[in-house]
Parts: structure tokens; sequence; C-alpha cells
């Protein structure tokens, strides 16, 4: 009977911050405001780098897909968890929770790919200026883009595949916003060893393979703008990877938290707030992070106000 139960899971309950039902109504107004900013912040970057001539650079060009991914990334998980705050918790069955996973690891895998470009661009940008042109070609950016997607579907359905051939027995509880690895790993049961290392070797081949490429790039950089002899000249040149490195810096120190540590043990506080933190308040700080820190995106959104007023 012990076995036949493994297979009796048949949908998950999620019961994020259920031990609190009078925070359901706030938090639920807090997470609708914070979805609906993240898509008009999202949503007016894509326009308006599509709309100015000035933002069709190979930077924009990738932001631009940043942007989207941030919208389906937290479109992904934002409307469940406002789910779960409104019922008080939420029945999630099998397949839903899988295409939800698989979902969130395909655009979440696609942003740490996108923001590994996005530091090459300015890598090359500050290090090799006469050769950009030539390097970031618009042949080169489709490519870089297009390999971007085929490496986060790939890496999806590995972890995908590899996370719900998982057995999952007695509790089926999520006490989490979504159907994410760390929680599922505590409702296991059986032997696992072999999809557990498949899913580490994923972990290992993404955010840090994504953290060598900044980090590597970003080395370079310091080395260049350390070499160059006026502190204007200096604080220009780092002016234009500040906003990356800060959309970086929130980005993979969250995940790491989440991903690159021992899973075990019963969820926390902590790790709900970092779990909001990277699916939902991130996404919505990129267009904010992108544009109060940028210059051009500042003068691109004025000239586009303008011409709304003036029509």
């Amino acid at each position: 009977m012990a076995k036949v139960n493994l297979t009796l899971v048949t949908e998950f309950l999620l019961i994020a911050f259920t031990e609190h039902p009078e925070w359901g109504l706030p938090l639920f107004h807090l997470f609708l405001f914070i979805y609906l900013f993240t898509l008009l912040g999202n949503s007016g970057m894509i326009v308006l780098i599509r709309m100015d001539r000035r933002l069709h650079t190979p930077m924009y060009f990738l932001l631009s897909h940043l942007s989207f991914m941030d919208v389906c990334y937290s479109s992904v998980t934002v409307p469940q968890t406002m789910a779960v705050l409104l019922e008080h918790g939420a029945a999630l069955s099998y397949a839903r929770c899988v295409a939800q996973f698989f979902l969130f690891t395909f655009f979440g895998s696609i942003d740490c790919y996108l923001l590994a470009l996005m530091a090459y661009d300015r890598y090359v940008a500050v290090c090799q200026p006469l050769l950009y042109v030539t390097i970031m070609t618009q042949k080169a950016l489709l490519s870089f883009v297009a390999g971007a997607y085929i490496a986060g579907l790939l890496s999806a359905l590995v972890r995908t595949i590899s996370a719900f051939t998982l057995s999952f027995c007695g509790n089926n509880e999520i006490d989490f916003i979504f159907c994410d690895l760390p929680p599922l790993l505590k409702l296991t049961c059986g032997e696992s060893y072999i999809q557990e290392l498949v899913i580490i070797v994923f972990a290992i081949f993404v955010i840090p393979a994504c953290m060598v490429v900044i980090v590597v790039s970003y080395l370079f950089i310091i080395v260049a703008i350390l070499r160059i002899p006026s502190a204007g000249g200096r604080a220009k040149t780092f002016s234009t990877c500040a906003s990356h490195l800060t959309a970086v810096s929130l980005f993979f120190g969250t995940l790491i938290f989440m991903y690159l540590r021992d899973n075990s043990g019963q969820a926390s506080e902590k790790d709900r707030v970092v779990s909001v933190f990277y699916t939902t308040v991130i996404p919505m700080l990129n267009p904010l992070i992108y544009s109060l820190r940028n210059k051009e995106v500042k003068e691109a959104l004025k000239n586009f106000l303008n011409r709304v007023k003036t029509s």
C-alpha cells in the first residue's frame, strides 16, 4: 500500500501566509498593485525602446527582451499568489503545478542568460569600443537571444522532468507561494539521488555559469575604468554599467539564497519573503532601475510624454 500511496498525489495545496488570515486582503491588494505596476513598467519600457530610434542599440534590444521576460515571469507566479491570499490557500492540480514549474524555470532561465549577455555587451562597449559595432551586430544579437531562448527551454525541460519523476507522498501541502523546487523537494520520498543530481548539475550550469560570465566581464570593465585618467571619465563610464549591475545583484543574490544552498528542513518565513522578492518585487523594480539611472531612457520618456501632450 505504501508504494500505491506514492502515486496518489493528484494535487498540491498552496498554503503560504495562511497562518495569518488577517494578512490576506491587505497582501492581496499589495500584490495586485505590484503586478499592475510590473505590467505597466515593463510594457512601457518595451514600447519606449521600439519607438525611440536612439534606443535602437544592442543594450536596449537585450533590455526589451528582459522586460518581456519579466512580464512573463511575473505572470506565472503573481496571479497564483493573489489567489492563495484571497482564498486563504489554493488547490493546484498536478498538471498545473508541472506547467507552472516549467514556465517559471523557462522564463527565469532566460532572465539569467539575458543578464549574462548584457554583461558581455557592457564588456565589449567599455573594453573594445572600436570593435563594438562589428561584434554586436544585428545578426549576432539575434543569435544570442535565440540561444538564450533555446537554452532556457532545454533547462526548463531537464529541470521539470527531473523534479516530477520524483515520488511525492504523505503531506501534499506546499508552504510556499507557488510550485517551486525547494518546497517540492520537502515532499519527496523514496530514492531520488539521480533526479537530485541532475537538478544540482542544472543549478551549476545555469546560475554559476551565468555569474562567471558576469563577474569576468565586470572584472575586465573595472580594469578598463581604472585606466581612465580623469575621475569624470571613470564616473561616466561606470554609469553605463550601474543599472545592469544593480539588477544583477538583486536577481542573482536572491537566486543564490534559494537554490545554491541546503534545502532540507521546513520552509521558513525567510524563504517565502525571498521568493516574493525575486518573483514579484524584482520584475517591478527593473524598469525603475533602468529608467531612473539612465539618461537616455529618461530623455526618451520625456520626448514620448511631450508627443502625447501635443497630439
